[in-house]
């Protein structure tokens, strides 16, 4: 072909080269969304991920297992796993309606990996009781669930926790979780405005095995409520740092 041509066709086909090659390197992967991956600048700097009702993660005796809620992730070996944060935030209405970090295990080569069996950590906000909470859920055989107030910085009272993190695009908190070298757990913290650490959780189990183990690191949202009339839940997610 004329040079001019030539040129033309090589140079799509670097350009096509190297996007699947960015897209390979990120690594980044939906479960149970149809969404677009987040671009490398958008996962940098900000992104939203939407929910349906009726999606969750949870599991409860004798027989409740739900792993249908969207999350965005990439997979690494558990053993190089050391701390992820971002910061999350949405406009909370409805009950359960939740969004944060998640940790999810599975066996080294595919082994194992069924929702009904899966052990995970997630963290982040949950809407509760008329107002948003911190919340934390950690499944071994069952999931056990705690909640703790937002963070507040100094002089605030516990009345103003919402209202104090909320930042024109809905209640907002960054979530941290971190191992912890000496003792090898799993550390779950709220992050404040001022930079202020609270701890939430300790997880003792999570790296146990670890040689044998990979985990999908990401984050998730879920609108567990079943109302006809709710639409999607929109969380924005910024400062994601694996």
């Amino acid at each position: 072909p004329p040079p001019t041509l030539y040129s033309s066709i090589r140079k799509k086909a670097m350009t096509c080269s190297e996007s699947s090659k960015q897209a390979m390197m990120s690594g980044w992967q939906f479960q149970n969304s149809d969404q677009p991956v987040p671009s490398r600048e958008e996962l940098a700097s900000s992104f939203t991920i939407k929910a349906r009702p009726s999606t969750d993660i949870w599991a409860k005796p004798p027989s409740t297992h739900r792993f249908n809620a969207p999350i965005l992730y990439r997979t690494m070996p558990l053993a190089s796993f050391q701390k992820a944060r971002v910061r999350v935030s949405a406009k909370w209405t409805t009950l359960y309606d939740q969004g944060g970090l998640i940790l999810a295990l599975n066996r080294r080569g595919g082994g194992h990996n069924s929702d009904n069996d899966r052990k995970w950590i997630k963290a982040g906000i949950e809407f509760v009781e008329g107002m948003p909470r911190c919340s934390t859920v950690a499944r071994d055989r069952w999931a056990d669930w705690s909640l703790s107030p937002l963070p507040l910085a100094a002089g605030q009272s516990a009345g103003d926790s919402a209202g104090a993190n909320d930042e024109g695009d809905g209640v907002g908190v960054t979530i941290e979780m971190e191992r912890r070298a000496r003792d090898q757990t799993l550390w779950v913290y709220a992050v404040g405005k001022d930079g202020v650490r609270t701890p939430m959780r300790e997880v003792t189990w999570l790296f146990e095995d670890e040689e044998q183990l990979e985990c999908w690191v990401g984050v998730y949202v879920c609108r567990p409520s079943s109302a006809p009339e709710l639409g999607d839940l929109c969380v924005s997610f910024s400062q994601l740092d694996i």
